[in-house]
């Protein structure tokens, strides 16, 4: 066993290198072969972004409450909700078709039960207002104790990529063991199991959930990094409508073309003990994934790059007759 657990965990380093090592060098050479074009974007000639940041800057007189509230709450609000509206919308109507052909667990769903769909909804609008919305006081004060959120100075693009993986990372690891926590059996029946209820998830499912595990799986693991880090509010913003974005398409209950794949996720809901993770390379240290990794569905967790559906080019196998 001892032996299993070494040759698993020098695995684990190896493909954990690799990624790494893969981004460093494609990092690198980003910087060097396109950083012209990546600087123009971010920061052109008469510096844009800086300028429109201090004429938002000085629009509120320079309130940092309001400035914070407005970049940590509404802004990723708004990405959240008007991502998922355009989910609901296929998943009540069954239209448009380009979006509900790509349907991950087909026949679920088709359309979603409403009465289901409110209450989600409800739940999911309850712990953005009563939680999370509670949870920014005690950070807005973190931040400025670090005294770089409200600078009149923008981070440069550079440190913000920067800055995103390690907020990935800390989520990454966050997340992966609070997830494990709340499934152990005491607390799966009284916290988890919410979740749980929907196992043909879609997008708003990613924040319907107990309050305790908003707590400690939803929140937390997103609000650490850019606390440790001290980060700009910008960053902030950033970083925060890019994580409910993405959690919205790991339940989005569809395999869409050009968008991270939600397999891997979507597996964790259909069989519940496995796929605990984000990025997955702590469920393959820990061989939570070994289930997942024998099936179709694992072949069919990559990006899709046509408009084929993967259930199609990659259909499961067919059932035997009993």
């Amino acid at each position: 066993v001892a032996c299993s657990q070494e040759v698993k965990l020098w695995d684990a380093m190896k493909i954990t290198a690799f990624v790494l090592g893969t981004g460093l060098l494609t990092f690198t050479a980003l910087a060097n072969s396109v950083s012209w074009n990546v600087q123009n974007i971010w920061d052109p000639p008469g510096h844009f972004w800086q300028t429109a940041w201090l004429k938002f800057y000085y629009l509120f007189d320079g309130k940092e409450w309001t400035i914070f509230l407005l970049g940590a709450a509404l802004v990723p609000s708004l990405a959240f909700w008007c991502f998922n509206g355009i989910l609901m919308v296929a998943d009540v109507t069954g239209k448009p078709a380009f979006i509900t052909r790509y349907r991950i667990q087909l026949g679920k769903n088709d359309p979603v039960d409403t009465k289901k769909l409110c209450q989600a909804i409800y739940t999911a609008l309850c712990n953005q207002f009563f939680i999370s919305l509670p949870m920014l006081v005690p950070m807005f004060y973190i931040m400025k104790w670090w005294g770089n959120t409200f600078s009149k100075e923008l981070p440069t693009f550079y440190w913000f990529l920067v800055e995103l993986s390690i907020f990935t990372l800390i989520e990454e690891i966050l997340f992966y063991y609070t997830h494990r926590l709340v499934h152990l059996p005491l607390l799966y029946k009284h916290i988890h199991k919410k979740h749980h209820e929907w196992t043909a998830p879609i997008g708003v499912v990613s924040v319907y959930a107990h309050p305790v595990e908003h707590i400690l799986s939803n929140t937390l693991p997103v609000m650490t990094g850019p606390m440790l880090m001290g980060s700009h509010i910008v960053s902030i913003a950033a970083w925060f409508s890019i994580a409910l974005i993405t959690t919205s398409i790991s339940h989005c209950g569809y395999h869409l073309p050009f968008l991270p794949s939600p397999e891997f996720h979507d597996f964790h809901h259909l069989k519940f003990n496995q796929c605990y993770g984000v990025l997955g390379v702590l469920d393959y240290l820990h061989g939570t994934d070994r289930v997942f990794r024998q099936t179709k569905a694992f072949e069919r967790h990559r990006v899709l790059l046509s408009l084929t559906p993967l259930s199609e080019s990659i259909p499961d196998a067919p059932r035997r007759a009993e």
